[in-house]
Formats: C-alpha cells, structure tokens, sequence
C-alpha cells in the first residue's frame, strides 16, 4: 500500500497523479488513520516549516511518522517534508523537526544575482548511490521551488546536493528514509523515475 499523508500542507493530486502514473494506486491517508498495513509512505509538504511543527505535535501525528520510520518501511519526504525531517527549523522562529536526521533548515542567503526564493529547474550532483536513485544518471535537473534549505550534521546523510549562490542538501537519506527538496512528481522523466524507484524499494540501503 502506497500512502500518502494529508496534513493540509499543500496539494496532493500532482504526486497522487505521478505515483499513479508510475504504474502503482496510492492512497491519501490523514493523522486518524492507521499506517500499519502501509508499506511505503509519502510525506509531502509546502508551506511554512514552524505552522507545520506546530500542527505537527498539536496533533500528536510527530509520534506516528517516528514510530513508522522506526519499523523500517521506506518513507519519502518532499520539500518541507524532506525539511521536516531535521531536528530544528528556523523559519518564523526556531522549532522542532521530527529528529530522524541531525541538523537544521536555514533560510537561503540572498545576494547578487540569487533571487530567494530559489524557483526552477537545477540539477542535482549526486554524491553518494541511493536504490532510489536506479538510473539517475548525474547531473540531472529538477525542479526547484524553495526558500529554506536543510545542513545536515552528518555529511554520510547528503546523497546529492544543488548549488543556488551556496551548495545545500537537495536528497537526503538515512536507513529507510529518504528526503527530496525538490519536487519529483513536477520534475518530468527523471522525477517519475525516481518515484517508481521508491514504490519498488524494500527500504534497504
């Protein structure tokens, strides 16, 4: 069962439509449902990352996404989901992140010639091979749409990175979780690719 977590924290239909796309029938899943016959879960996210923490542990879903992570069925993060995944953010004031990978979500320094937010295609420069990565050949681009940006304590957590007037994490990995700042389901052939990969992934490294 592919699964795919509503929190009311953006629009579902275009990564229901690419995991459907890829051959699999996803479902959409709230906080009041139970996850234990769900074998791959999608944690999508757009918004604001400290309204997110608090709806977050206001509904006490932060010990349900632990408790999944823990039972090592594979668990795909996007965007701020994928931010959501530190320990802290600090967007609209320090907060607390789920703690499944050590670090922290800063915003992107704006400068000359580095509009924030960082909006369109860039590539990815992966770094370190990833199951979820199968056929992803390096250097591919995807697309972008962010202001904040993960640094990750760990340098074994940072599968690829994206420069935008400073290098970041944009796919982070640790044991059966994998986080995506960009955004697969819009990122055409390569995005569809990796999604497949994920819905076919055991959740081993």
């Amino acid at each position: 069962m592919i699964a795919i977590l509503d929190l009311n924290m953006g629009n579902l239909n275009s990564i229901y439509n690419a995991i459907y796309e890829s051959g699999f029938d996803p479902e959409i899943v709230t906080k009041d449902d139970d996850l234990s016959e769900v074998s791959h879960l999608v944690f999508p996210g757009v918004g604001h990352f400290n309204a997110a923490s608090k709806n977050i542990y206001d509904s006490t879903i932060d010990k349900t996404l632990k408790g999944y992570a823990a039972s090592g069925r594979p668990l795909m993060g996007i965007c701020l989901g994928m931010q959501l995944f530190m320990e802290t953010g600090t967007e609209g004031g320090l907060s607390n992140g789920l703690g499944l990978i050590e670090g922290t979500v800063n915003k992107i320094e704006s400068r000359k010639g580095v509009r924030v937010p960082h909006v369109g295609w860039n590539n990815a420069d992966i770094i370190i091979e990833h199951p979820v990565l199968d056929g992803i050949k390096k250097d591919r681009d995807f697309y972008f749409t962010h202001s904040y940006a993960v640094s990750c304590s760990n340098k074994k957590d940072v599968v690829a990175t994206t420069e935008y007037g400073e290098v970041f994490p944009c796919i982070i990995a640790k044991k059966n979780f994998i986080g995506f700042q960009f955004h697969p389901e819009k990122s055409q052939i390569n995005g569809l690719k990796i999604i497949e990969n994920f819905c076919r992934w055991d959740g081993a490294c």
